[in-house]
């Protein structure tokens, strides 16, 4: 654990707050303004994190010198990886834990499952820039 409180991760975490402020009112937007469905915001309000996410990470949280068209590649790999199983399984979550309680609006189950797939997604995320990316 205290590992994980090391300086790339509490820097991971700083533009991790960056982005997550980002895509999360795009996702919000989409979904809740503009009535888009859950995996269109989702993947609306990564698509712009993620940039964001690849620009500061690269030279600011692991500053690396690694050939920038290979992590691009691989950058986009481990982003939509971590999208798919992140946003699937706090949809999931949320629908075991919700989804039989009639009283819950919609609305407010998939702003819980982006909040759940948010959380996933950075543990995932950091783990896949650290050891495939940067």
């Amino acid at each position: 654990m205290v590992k994980l409180l090391s300086g790339s991760f509490i820097r991971f975490l700083a533009v991790g707050i960056i982005n997550t402020l980002i895509g999360l009112a795009i996702i919000f937007t989409f979904m809740n303004l503009l009535h888009f469905s859950y995996w269109t915001s989702t993947l609306m309000g990564n698509i712009i994190g993620a940039a964001v996410s690849y620009i500061l990470n690269r030279k600011f949280t692991f500053n690396s010198t690694k050939n920038q068209a290979g992590s691009v590649l691989r950058f986009i790999l481990v982003i939509l990886a971590c999208y798919f199983i992140a946003y699937g399984l706090g949809l999931r979550a949320v629908h075991l834990a919700l989804g039989h309680l009639p009283a819950i609006p919609r609305h407010f189950e998939k702003n819980l499952a982006v909040i759940i797939g948010m959380g996933l997604y950075t543990i995932l995320n950091y783990f896949g820039q650290k050891k495939l990316v940067f």
